[in-house]
């Protein structure tokens, strides 16, 4: 399983492209000649990269749901409407499209999170009002999500 580590400042050019940090570079060394998926985020004014090992991963379990169920259908079309395919260049460095840019507000100053097994992508004015809009209610959140030191499932509620 990939775990990301890492929060970096970019910048975006005039044309969207990207240097990716060279510590995630170094994190996903063994897979990033696969590529990466971008889409926008279900919850936030962000973008999120996946490594194509993780959106495969994710993809296989859309895959098992069922077909037949228009709720699913809608789910699987809003889930994937947008997404780009994304290959590092000779720098090391990717395009963001226009409609993704737009999506999180994208202008010049990025910050680039891990989450886990992908990276978020937000404006960086963005993310630290973010940041700071839950700064206080973090400890409750973590108290919500967590139990007893583990992560709260079904069976935990």
């Amino acid at each position: 399983m990939i775990n990301l580590i890492g929060e970096y400042n970019c910048k975006v050019d005039a044309k969207g492209r990207v240097m990716f940090p060279s510590s995630f570079k170094k994190q996903l060394t063994s897979i990033l000649d696969e590529g990466f998926v971008l889409k926008e985020s279900i919850y936030e004014r962000c973008l999120e990269l996946y490594p194509m090992q993780t959106w495969n991963a994710t993809m296989s379990k859309v895959a098992t749901k069922n077909r037949f169920d228009k709720e699913t259908n809608d789910f699987i079309r809003r889930f994937s409407a947008g997404v780009k395919l994304i290959e590092l260049d000779g720098t090391g460095r990717f395009l963001i499209a226009k409609n993704l840019c737009n999506h999180a507000n994208i202008k010049k100053e990025i910050t680039m999170v891990s989450s886990i097994d992908r990276i978020e992508i937000w404006n960086s004015e963005d993310y630290q009002k973010k940041l700071e809009s839950e700064k206080q209610n973090f400890a409750k959140l973590v108290q919500k999500v967590m139990v007893d030191g583990e992560i709260k499932n079904e069976e935990n509620e």
